[in-house]
């Protein structure tokens, strides 16, 4: 019984160290978006970091235009990045979780 929780619980911290392996990884992948028209660009991280904002000269004349631009591209990039987020560390998390018996919280 203590062999069985002493494994788990080594595979809990294994899974804890690639879970952190991960987030640093992450760090290092970045997600571009852009408005349709191309006139306002974000690089973040899968981390969700804001890595890069390129605006057009022309949303600069108007700057409710420019806000409503950084807010629709700004979320459609955190979107993305959090999916790649989620997929990945989600992925390590199910991989390395052990088997207990009522905790399936990944199925």
């Amino acid at each position: 019984m203590f062999g069985d929780i002493m494994g788990m619980m080594g595979k809990i911290k294994e899974t804890q160290q690639k879970i952190e392996e991960t987030k640093k990884r992450l760090d290092t992948v970045l997600i571009d978006e852009q408005s349709n028209d191309g006139l306002l660009k974000i690089t973040l991280t899968a981390n969700r970091t804001v890595k890069n904002i390129s605006i057009d000269e022309s949303l600069l004349e108007d700057k409710e235009q420019l806000e409503d631009y950084l807010v629709l591209v700004i979320n459609k990039a955190i979107a993305k990045a959090s999916a790649v987020n989620d997929a990945e560390l989600g992925a390590v998390a199910k991989d390395g979780m052990p088997n207990i018996p009522g905790m399936d919280m990944f199925a």
